[in-house]
């Protein structure tokens, strides 16, 4: 079975035990093949934190951190509290210990000789010998922590620090204390403590909340910049149809919700994300997604320069999945969590990705049909108003060369046959229309490749 096809299965897996939620779980799956972020707005009791939970399960090795976020929670909680052994002179924090091989098999060999002593009462050798390994243990203990002084060490077990999922829930409801240290986490992967900033490994983090905040009240302003870092947002609803509610219903009651039947391994997760970012992005997409970027700001639609500039892994993953061997207009459509901001966009972005994607290609050419009916009926109400026929005729042919200019532009870019043949469909209309006004204006008709070559 091949990355993908294990992929897939997860997500079969995960989909088979919750309900109208494969947009969240496809969205799940494509933050972690991307390292993004997620964000995830819906009231409780929608199944989030359980969607990311399960699907955290499916994956072998990876480790998690959950947390319901108030303005109570500290920094400590999330990324770790200091060792107060770390600052004691002559100690040594057992996790540093725990690196140490050397201390390690010297554990390793007092626990095997005190695990062979005898039940009963064991001679004077046998204890000399423990009380050697011990002294020879706390010896070697004292030596570690004089060499090392007493540096500040942070205990991050369990916490944010030590995790490759984070699920932070109300995440809005964060002070501001945390804000900053969420910020730097969020964007660049790393926390700072005592005055030394460490690296994170988290993969990505998934934030909820059943509200967004109102970003234009001075108080709440400041949660824009953490609300920009969640790169991917959806929206979540309770399960519409009776029968899916019911389905559920009898899998929890049959003890069957939440069964992990198919698997993948940190290490083949980390290996997908190199086989995403690899899918080769075709310089047709980028204009495509470049014609969408225009269609929505025309649109009233706010999407920053840098969030366009990082458009492509959201499309690479969604072709991954999808089984293309490059970037399809169709993967594009994966935008439609990746570009809104609030949710009053979201029919807007959606509907604009459905008429640019879904057939990008018949777009563009209803487009230079359109231009190419605007310049004949031009022509038409200039001659009909009297104006000078060659003058009007002359610029009919200017403006008619130039959409089929665009049109052979157009054409260099088809990727398939029916691509091609809605080309030549339309190249035939155009001819037809230019026969057309040559001969209603007593002109000697010449093909629009003839008349391209005598400029």
């Amino acid at each position: 079975m091949t990355l993908r096809e294990k992929t897939m299965a997860v997500i079969a897996d995960v989909n088979a035990s919750v309900a109208e939620r494969s947009e969240l779980i496809e969205l799940i799956a494509i933050a972690l093949l991307t390292r993004k972020n997620l964000f995830i707005l819906g009231d409780p009791g929608q199944a989030k934190s359980y969607a990311i939970n399960l699907f955290r399960q499916h994956i072998s090795g990876a480790r998690q951190f959950e947390r319901l976020l108030s303005k109570q929670t500290d920094e400590e909680q999330l990324f770790g509290r200091i060792d107060l052994s770390s600052l004691i002179p002559g100690s040594i924090p057992q996790d540093i210990l725990k690196k140490d091989r050397r201390y390690t098999q010297m554990v390793s060999n007092l626990e095997n000789m005190l695990s062979g002593l005898p039940a009963a009462s064991p001679d004077g050798t046998a204890i000399a010998q423990v009380k050697q390994l011990s002294d020879d243990l706390e010896a070697y203990q004292k030596a570690v922590a004089l060499t090392r002084g007493s540096e500040p060490v942070v205990n991050t077990s369990g916490k944010i620090p030590e995790a490759d999922i984070c699920f932070l829930d109300e995440i809005f409801k964060c002070n501001d204390g945390v804000l900053n240290s969420l910020l730097t986490a969020f964007n660049e992967r790393k926390y700072t403590n005592e005055g030394r900033t460490y690296p994170i490994p988290t993969i990505s983090f998934f934030a909820a909340s059943n509200e967004i905040p109102n970003f234009n009240d001075p108080q709440e302003k400041i949660l824009s910049a953490l609300y920009d870092r969640l790169e991917l947002k959806v929206v979540t609803e309770n399960i519409a149809g009776r029968d899916n509610r019911l389905r559920v219903l009898k899998d929890k009651q049959a003890g069957n919700a939440g069964q992990v039947r198919a698997e993948i391994t940190l290490e083949e997760l980390l290996e997908m994300q190199r086989d995403v970012a690899a899918i080769p992005v075709p310089d047709a997409v980028n204009e495509l997604a470049d014609d969408i970027l225009c269609e929505l700001r025309k649109a009233g639609i706010v999407v920053s320069d840098r969030k366009f500039l990082g458009y492509y892994t959201i499309a690479q993953a969604k072709a991954w999945l999808s089984g293309h061997a490059q970037v399809e207009p169709i993967d594009l459509l994966a935008l439609k969590n990746y570009l809104w901001q609030l949710p009053s966009d979201r029919e807007t972005v959606e509907s604009t990705l459905q008429r640019m994607c879904v057939n990008p290609m018949q777009d563009k050419i209803n487009d230079i049909r359109a231009m190419a009916k605007e310049v004949l009926d031009e022509l038409d109400a200039s001659v009909a108003a009297g104006a000078d026929g060659k003058k009007a005729f002359r610029k009919f042919r200017t403006e008619l060369l130039r959409v089929y200019g665009i049109y052979r532009e157009l054409s260099t870019k088809a990727q398939s046959d029916s691509e091609r043949d809605m080309l030549r469909e339309l190249l035939d209309d155009l001819e037809k229309d230019s026969r057309s006004a040559h001969e209603k204006n007593g002109y000697t008709y010449a093909t629009l490749e003839e008349l391209a070559e005598l400029q």
